[in-house]
């Protein structure tokens, strides 16, 4: 069965480039939202098996919506994954904290972005 994957950023060109990749070199269905409203809504509404969420947004940061999505039972079990350009030690133990699936740090390779989110997972 093909894996439904949502990626939340609010960098239009992140998202084509995720997709594409994801799509192409992994067959996955990767579903995009480029706000945090909008990945909240898609989230409770659409059947998911991980989510790729970016920590620096304008409307809902990552951290909060992955607080709202642990908050909610139709949303709590799915895995997600953090995407950021910023990440200090702090930021790794503040990541650790909230027990979110893994980091995947910017810039990534998009040719391999999928078997970092498969190790990660354990797909």
């Amino acid at each position: 069965m093909t894996k439904r994957i949502l990626m939340v950023d609010d960098d239009e060109d992140i998202c084509k480039l995720v997709q594409i990749a994801l799509e192409k070199f992994a067959g996955w269905t990767t579903i995009v939202a480029e706000s945090g409203q909008e990945g909240l809504f898609i989230a409770k509404t659409q059947p998911l098996d991980a989510i790729l969420l970016d920590v620096s947004m304008p409307d809902i940061d990552g951290v909060q919506l992955f607080t709202q999505l642990q908050a909610d039972a139709t949303t709590c079990s799915i895995p997600v994954i953090l995407l950021t350009a910023k990440i200090l030690p702090s930021d790794r133990q503040r990541f650790a904290q909230i027990s979110v699936a893994g980091v995947i740090t910017k810039p990534f390779n998009p040719l391999t972005i999928w078997t970092q989110i498969a190790a990660i997972l354990g797909w």
